[in-house]
C-alpha cells in the first residue's frame, strides 16, 4: 500500500466528496508528484511505485468519488472494487473494474493472479485497514508530506498495533516530501 500522508497523520483532507475526491486542502498532498524535476528523487520515487503496480483494489467510495477524475488519463492497472454489492466488471476509457463482494482475502486474491509477479497497489483507508487486519499487506510505502490538514481521514485508526510491526526499510527526502518504505511483520510484539 503507497499513501501520501500529512504530517498530522491524515491521507485526506475533510470532507471528502466527489468536489473534493482527497477532502479539503488534500489536493497539496500530492504536490510532490508535480514540483519536481525528472531528475530529482520524487520523480523517481514516483516512477518505482507505478511501475511495480500489476493490480489494484479499492473501495467503492474511493471508485465513486475518486476515479471519474481518472476517466481521461490511464489507469496504471486492472482494478478490483470492494463493495457489499453485486455489480458486473465496468470498463471506464482507461481502465477495467472488477467488483468483489466477498471479502478483502478475495479481492487480494485475485489482484495477485492479475498481478503476477508485480505488486498489488491498495487504495483508500478502510481497504488498506481491512488488509493490514487481515494480515495481507507486505510493505507500507509513506510519502509524508510537510503539510498540516488538521482533520480528515487517517490511516491507522482502529488498529490492532500489538500485532503489526513496521520495519523501515527505505527513507529518501527531498524539499517537497519523505519517503518512507517499511517491511510489515505480523507478529504480537512482546514486552523485553
Amino acid at each position: 500500500m503507497a499513501f501520501t500522508m500529512s504530517l498530522d497523520g491524515f491521507i485526506a483532507g475533510p470532507n471528502v466528496s466527489k468536489a473534493y475526491p482527497l477532502g479539503e486542502g488534500g489536493q497539496h498532498l500530492h504536490e510532490w508528484l508535480f514540483k519536481g524535476s525528472a531528475e530529482e528523487p520524487d520523480a523517481a520515487m514516483g516512477r518505482e511505485m507505478f511501475d511495480r503496480g500489476g493490480a489494484t483494489v479499492l473501495g467503492k467510495r474511493t471508485y465513486e468519488v475518486g476515479l471519474p477524475h481518472w476517466n481521461d488519463t490511464p489507469y496504471p492497472t486492472p482494478s478490483f472494487v470492494l463493495t457489499h454489492e453485486g455489480r458486473e466488471p465496468q470498463a471506464m476509457k482507461s481502465a477495467s473494474f472488477v467488483f468483489v463482494n466477498d471479502g478483502i482475502e478475495s479481492a487480494v486474491t485475485q489482484a495477485r493472479e492479475v498481478a503476477g509477479d508485480k505488486d498489488v497497489i491498495l487504495m483508500g483507508a478502510s481497504v488498506s485497514k481491512q488488509a493490514l487486519k487481515a494480515g495481507l499487506v507486505d510493505e507500507i510505502f509513506i510519502q509524508l508530506s510537510p503539510l498540516l490538514l488538521g482533520g480528515g481521514t487517517r490511516l491507522f485508526d482502529d488498529l490492532d498495533v500489538h500485532r503489526i510491526r513496521l520495519d523501515c526499510t527505505r527513507a529518501v527526502a527531498s524539499p517537497y516530501v519523505t519517503h518512507l518504505r517499511y517491511s510489515v511483520t505480523n507478529r504480537r510484539l512482546t514486552a523485553a
